[in-house]
Formats: structure tokens, sequence, C-alpha cells
């Protein structure tokens, strides 16, 4: 992959360019796209997937082209992350606001063994700490919705 291509999905079309708080914006971005899919399970699903793969094959790519690890101008993984948290959840502002904040707490704190995961090496160390984030925050979610539910 040519490195402006690699370099544009990588920062989700250059937000990881973003003065302050990249990854807070991409996962505002993330969040938007799902907000557009929320009512096709299946598009939801093929694009999640989509920037998952994107984001595995180009973040790995742009930390050796910048000479970093895990630079914060890749946010690839941020989008994938927080489509995952919101995957079949109702979208309602109490739960949209509960489920960003979560995402960004469980992405920061990188609670075990999500921490192991920043040692790997390339674009899997890159993605998978925010799939985690997201994977964390989708059970949460859920969880927290059904005792809502029941009492």
């Amino acid at each position: 992959m040519g490195d402006r291509l690699t370099k544009m999905l990588s920062t989700f079309f250059y937000i990881g360019y973003f003065p302050a708080a990249p990854g807070t914006v991409a996962s505002a971005a993330g969040a938007l796209i799902a907000c557009v899919l929320m009512d096709n399970v299946f598009l939801y699903i093929v694009a999640t997937v989509i920037i998952t793969v994107i984001g595995f094959l180009v973040s790995g790519d742009m930390e050796k082209m910048i000479k970093s690890k895990d630079p914060s101008c890749i946010v690839i993984d941020e989008v994938a992350g927080i489509m995952i948290s919101f995957f079949l959840l109702p979208w309602n502002t109490p739960v949209i606001l509960t489920t960003f904040f979560l995402f960004r707490a469980f992405d920061m704190f990188k609670i075990y063994p999500v921490n192991k995961f920043e040692a790997i090496e390339g674009g899997t160390g890159v993605m998978m700490d925010d799939l985690f984030a997201g994977l964390y925050t989708n059970v949460t979610m859920h969880i927290a919705l059904w005792l809502v539910s029941i009492v």
C-alpha cells in the first residue's frame, strides 16, 4: 500500500492530525458511522469488519513510516473499537453518552489483560487494545441495560 494511502487510512482521513484529543475525535467519527448504520445490522457488521481489517493492514506500516510505536495520529483503531462498543445497543442519548465515555475510559486505562496487547509489534499491537476496549464496553453496556430492565 502506498505511503499516502496508509497515512490517510491509519489516521482515518487525517482525523489523527487533529490538534487536541485525536482519539476522542476519531471515536466521535466512529459513533457517527454507527449511528448511520445502526438500522442495518448486516452493513454495520460489514463496515466494522472492513475498518478493522484495514486497521490491521495499515497501522503497522504507519508506525514504521513515522518510526514510533502506536503514535496518537493512528486513530483507525478507535473507530473500529467504538463501533464494536455500540453494536446492538439501543440508540438513545443516555446509552450513547455512557457508551462513548466508557469506551474512552477502557481505551485510556487499558484494564488487564488489554495492557498486554501494547507489547505486540505492528498493527496487531495497535489494534487489539482498542478492539478489546470496545468489547469490554459493549458487554458492560449490555449487562447494565439488562440489569436496569429487571429492576
